[in-house]
């Protein structure tokens, strides 16, 4: 086990216990999540390493990874997909037309999907002729990525910073991906320098500062650990883009996980699938977040260079 010293975001030396969760998908154990005594960033330590957590991905109820449609929850995990897939395309389209506004030759729009999972939306880009790239860790997710795009997907950031120069991306996204990430700080250094001057980052996390988080504690599926290495809210956030040199311009909710989330929370809590339960919930936690600074289920943030704004 992996013991951080130091918070991931300050670098502060303390941090104090925050809550205990189980590991409800793969192997039962439990975890710790500690808060930054400074700066109250929430992450879970102890945690596997790089090495280890692999084993915590390796089931067919990790749907991201296995793509399975087996059973009610799957059918309905991927249609709302589906719409949810649409609607990034659209927003990723917006984002283009206001980094190049005049160009009609979209052959030169280049996009890297980090943690691209099965491939669905480097999928969606190549129909819309953006140029794509795809990082995806895992081996079975990677195959069937490479299989859906026609594309070589790499394994790591360090292999595409070898083969592709700085600035060269206008859209990176990472698509609830970097609470999963190990070197969290150095990965944000390295897609720094890949974005180009006027690109945007495009992040969506989980949040735990929302109604749902606190309804159901330590049964809220978005701590999801040990997968889940940190537990963001929008000033957590934010503060570690600042310290990286990003700037966050804009956040959008992400409705549809509250659903999802609540749906899978209630089962960790109560042993089985309670779908009317989860659907007054998730409206809960929207309703709420509408009225509490935005603070919903899941978060998208837009972020861009703070050096290209001259803040």
């Amino acid at each position: 086990m992996q013991h951080l010293k130091n918070c991931p975001v300050c670098g502060h030396e303390k941090h104090r216990y925050f809550l205990t969760c189980q590991d409800f998908t793969v192997s039962q154990e439990k975890f710790t999540l500690v808060k930054c005594n400074n700066c109250n960033f929430c992450f879970t330590n102890p945690r596997p390493d790089a090495q280890d957590i692999v084993k915590y991905y390796q089931s067919e109820k990790y749907i991201s990874h296995s793509n399975t449609k087996k059973g009610l929850f799957s059918f309905l995990y991927q249609n709302i997909r589906k719409r949810a897939l649409a609607e990034k395309i659209n927003l990723i389209a917006d984002f283009i037309k206001n980094i190049k506004p005049e160009t009609e030759n979209v052959s030169n729009i280049n996009i890297l999907d980090y943690g691209c999972g099965t491939g669905e939306f480097l999928h969606a880009c190549q129909e819309k002729k953006w140029q794509v790239v795809g990082i995806e860790p895992s081996p079975e997710a990677r195959t069937q990525a490479e299989k859906l795009t026609g594309e070589m997907i790499f394994t790591e950031i360090d292999s595409i910073q070898k083969e592709i120069p700085d600035n060269t991306f206008q859209v990176i996204t990472l698509w609830h991906v970097l609470e999963h990430v190990h070197e969290l700080r150095d990965t944000l250094i390295y897609l720094y320098e890949l974005l180009a001057q006027n690109g945007v980052l495009v992040v969506a996390v989980p949040n735990h500062a929302s109604y749902e988080a606190d309804y159901y504690k330590e049964f809220w599926a978005g701590y999801d650990v040990p997968r889940h290495l940190y537990h963001f809210t929008p000033k957590t956030l934010n503060n570690l883009m600042q310290n990286i040199g990003f700037e966050v311009i804009q956040q959008y909710p992400m409705p549809y996980d509250a659903y999802y989330i609540s749906l899978l929370s209630g089962q960790y809590k109560n042993g089985y699938k309670n779908y009317l339960h989860a659907t007054w919930k998730g409206f809960q936690s929207n309703q709420h977040a509408k009225k509490n600074e935005g603070n919903y289920s899941s978060v998208l943030y837009v972020i861009k260079k703070r050096m290209y704004y001259g803040l």
